[in-house]
């Protein structure tokens, strides 16, 4: 079922009117059920974080267009117990996006679902979800070529029209730079990489705190104090992991993560004062040089 035959008769509420228009270049994708305005909103909010992992075994849960946990694994299997682990409240009822095919052993892991993306789906799994009355997404599009078709973005506002190119912000080893006296290791590392690109798609103000390629708090949306409410999330998961944010952090931020025993921060700049902070609390910082604040 392709995008073209749904019919939204709502928006996020029941009394706002909306539809799905085709466009000139989308994914090519069907649907066991039809989508509402909710729906694809959440499962393209799910694609924006998979499709940084395309080529590894990764699952993402969604709740409306609230990221819940990110996980990475050996195996899919491993993945979505992972991401199950990280947010298990979220994960009932949760959108989940994968990035690997799903087969009836992997099906039956994900029962509780709403909604199920992925590259392909065996037909003993699609048979799984339709006698669950669980909806199948599957991509058809490969994920590696997923930022191809991300689209200007579009905001109609009483002041006017806002228009602006898709976040295609990457790391390379130009602006990532540890500036702290403390060196991370290379598991620390990889796992401030992964928070990155987790918290480049989750709304800011964003704090993402993870450990083993595994998120263990996703803070969005809140002014303040949003680095406190990470980590009292993520509660003894914060020891010896990383957080990341897409905004500076502040001398009360260090010490609020020192308090947790984060080992690492990963920001896009951080002030003399902050780094002293942190060389005095033997805490890693990498700076990027990239925001990603998200709307």
């Amino acid at each position: 079922m392709k995008i073209k035959d749904f019919e939204i008769t709502s928006g996020e509420n029941n009394h706002q009117s909306a539809s799905c228009e085709e466009c000139d270049k989308m994914l090519d994708y069907t649907s066991s059920k039809k989508l509402s305005f909710l729906d694809i909103l959440s499962i393209t909010q799910g694609l924006n974080i998979i499709s940084e992992f395309f080529d590894v075994n990764a699952a993402v849960t969604v709740t409306n267009t609230g990221v819940c946990a990110a996980a990475l694994g050996k195996s899919l299997k491993n993945a979505i117990l992972d991401v199950s682990d990280a947010d298990p409240i979220g994960y009932i009822s949760a959108n989940v996006i994968v990035s690997a095919e799903v087969d009836s052993d992997t099906a039956k892991m994900l029962q509780n679902a709403n909604i199920i993306v992925a590259p392909k789906f065996t037909k003993n799994a699609t048979d799984y979800f339709e006698a669950h009355d669980i909806c199948c997404v599957t991509i058809n599009t490969p994920l590696k070529d997923y930022k191809k078709y991300l689209k200007t973005e579009t905001i109609s506002t009483p002041l006017g029209t806002l228009i602006q190119a898709p976040n295609l912000g990457e790391l390379d080893k130009d602006n990532f730079k540890v500036v702290s006296k403390q060196k991370p290791t290379v598991e620390q590392i990889e796992d401030a990489v992964f928070a990155w690109k987790v918290a480049k798609h989750v709304k800011s103000q964003a704090i993402v705190i993870a450990k083993d390629l595994k998120t263990s708090a996703i803070s969005q949306g809140l002014q303040t104090p949003f680095t406190e409410h990470a980590l009292n999330y993520a509660c003894e998961k914060t020891k010896d992991a990383v957080l990341a944010s897409d905004m500076p952090l502040t001398i009360h931020d260090i010490n609020a993560a020192a308090q947790g025993r984060i080992a690492l921060i990963i920001v896009p700049y951080a002030s003399k004062d902050v780094i002293s902070a942190a060389d005095k609390l033997q805490i890693a910082v990498i700076t990027t040089s990239i925001t990603n604040i998200l709307t």
